[in-house]
């Protein structure tokens, strides 16, 4: 989980920005996709998973900063970049077929 392996990073000025933007990206993620589950209207719902979609891509973006700037979080963010990955194809899969 994203919000455990930033738990452990060190508080330097590049990892605190770091810090910042990906609690902001990961957690509109969940927000947005529990907002999708009491859509009002098939807009709405694709709205959301759009939402989710781009959250998740700006989430990958920080993961990678993290496993650049910090040698220890590196096995561990390699992993949920690739756990990210996954989320971005269902997320857009689910897009896809919403739309069709």
């Amino acid at each position: 989980m994203v919000i455990k392996i930033i738990r452990y990073l060190p508080r330097t000025e590049e990892n605190l920005v770091v810090i910042k933007q990906i609690l902001r990206s990961v957690t509109s993620m969940g927000a947005n996709s529990q907002e999708a589950d009491g859509a009002s209207s098939k807009k709405d719902f694709l709205h959301c998973f759009t939402t989710v979609r781009k959250e998740a891509k700006e989430t990958e973006f920080w993961l990678k900063l993290i496993v650049e700037l910090n040698l220890k979080a590196q096995v561990s963010g390699r992993k949920l970049i690739e756990e990210c990955r996954q989320i971005i194809a269902i997320v857009s899969k689910i897009i896809s077929n919403t739309r069709n």
